[in-house]
């Protein structure tokens, strides 16, 4: 028999924690099962999935040859341990060959992104015998110890003392900036401060820098024109690598297969997860060039769990990109991500307490002020009853998304169609009168 919502909720929150979250004041959506861009409860109620769940269902909910795939594979061998090699293992490292760009191409696979990122640090340190990490204060890297280190947004604080020789700096874009400025400037003023920095700390101490190529939940920042090359060539000047943390911008979220084929740039490490599966199954992926491929055919790797490697999630990623590739998935949210440019300035244009909308592709963000010097509708780490309100007004029109601080998510699955976009629009566009009574002017 079939669970209700009520029993569903009751019996979760009696004997089930929930992450980021206290136990007495969540409100979980019960779900039953999903399909394309939606999700139902067990009565069937409909909701629009207007972030991909957490960024991460591109191909849409229930893609059946994804499924299919899945079903032949538990079928067939459901796990081996991680130092065999299975078909699916060889199929996924083929194919992230020919689709990852620059000469990443070879690849240590994971059950997630923190996970990922966790096994980029490694191998840097021990590929370049340095230790410090650089990372961003606008950056989240993911839920486990080293890479909450690495996150520099306050989610890291309840997990310090962090782990040793990770050194934070400042983004390229201050947290209260009014974009439009010269970016030329932006840029040449920042790289020159993480020289500096880069001179404080020891070039010869460093490793690597970790960045998410597109910051995700702090901010979908674009980083300013000519920021990467210049981040390159400076790195490249001390012998630090650079990882990309692709695991929210990556596989069509920002109309590219990964997002720094945006910046002409290639990592010496990208980092992958969410897309890769569309989190149909738990994988993440750690990408190496081939000088790094190369040193620890004489090195050892130290590093492995139980579940890496795993032959259902691999055969899944493998399904899951073919259908992005033999569908024109990543094109088409390049072509959607106009379409969201469109109703972004709709909707601009409409609200007063719209400070700034901005996506790339299907990676999306809009920030809220409180006046037209456009200070933030809610401080850093903080709340406000109009975001609150606006929060409450998502859930009652039954679109899914996420509300944190001044903003809000538009991250929709890529298979979404352009009626589907602009309804999501219109949507946003009706809950945000809830913001306008706290607008002081």
């Amino acid at each position: 028999m079939v669970m209700s919502s009520a029993e569903m909720l009751e019996v979760c929150q009696k004997h089930s924690l929930f992450s980021w979250s206290r136990g007495d004041q969540v409100a979980p959506i019960p779900v039953a099962r999903a399909e394309g861009i939606y999700f139902y409860t067990p009565e069937g109620e409909r909701w629009i999935d207007f972030n991909s769940q957490l960024m991460s269902v591109n191909i849409g909910h229930s893609h059946p040859k994804v499924i299919e795939a899945m079903q032949r594979q538990v079928a067939q061998l459901q796990f081996v341990y991680p130092g065999t090699v299975t078909e699916p293992r060889a199929r996924l490292s083929a194919l992230l060959n020919e689709l990852v760009p620059g000469d990443i191409s070879s690849f240590f696979y994971t059950l997630g992104g923190a996970e990922a990122n966790e096994n980029a640090v490694r191998a840097a340190r021990l590929y370049s015998g340095r230790h410090k990490i650089l990372a961003r204060y606008r950056s989240y890297h993911g839920g486990t110890h080293l890479a909450l280190s690495l996150t520099g947004d306050p989610r890291r604080w309840p997990a310090e003392p962090a782990s040793p020789g990770v050194v934070h700096v400042m983004d390229p874009w201050p947290y209260e900036y009014s974009f439009g400025k010269d970016e030329d400037e932006i840029t040449a003023n920042h790289l020159r401060y993480l020289d500096e920095v880069i001179q404080y700390e020891g070039p010869h101490t460093i490793a690597a820098m970790i960045v998410e190529t597109v910051t995700g939940t702090n901010g979908v920042l674009v980083p300013p024109r000519g920021w990467f090359v210049g981040l390159r060539a400076l790195l490249d000047k001390y012998g630090i690598l650079l990882i990309c943390d692709e695991v929210m911008a990556g596989f069509g979220r920002t109309g590219k297969w990964l997002a720094y084929e945006h910046f002409g740039v290639v990592p010496d490490i990208v980092t992958m997860a969410k897309g890769l599966t569309s989190s149909y199954a738990p994988l993440g992926c750690m990408g190496v060039s081939r000088k790094i491929h190369d040193h620890f055919q004489s090195h050892v790797y130290w590093g492995g769990l139980t579940y890496n490697a795993h032959p259902v999630s691999l055969a899944t990623a493998v399904a899951v990109l073919e259908v992005m590739r033999d569908e024109g998935i990543v094109e088409h949210a390049a072509a959607m991500g106009a379409v969201m440019r469109q109703e972004m300035d709709r909707l601009t244009a409409r609200h007063p307490t719209i400070k700034q909308a901005r996506n790339i592709g299907l990676f999306g963000m809009i920030d809220l002020q409180k006046d037209s010097k456009g200070t933030p509708i809610a401080p850093y780490n903080g709340a406000s009853p109009a975001v609150a309100a606006l929060a409450a007004a998502f859930k009652q029109r039954r679109l899914f998304t996420f509300t944190r601080w001044n903003n809000f998510t538009c991250n929709p699955p890529l298979i979404i169609t352009e009626a589907q976009l602009r309804e999501c629009f219109a949507i946003v566009d009706e809950c945000l009168e809830v913001t306008h009574p706290y607008f002081e002017g």
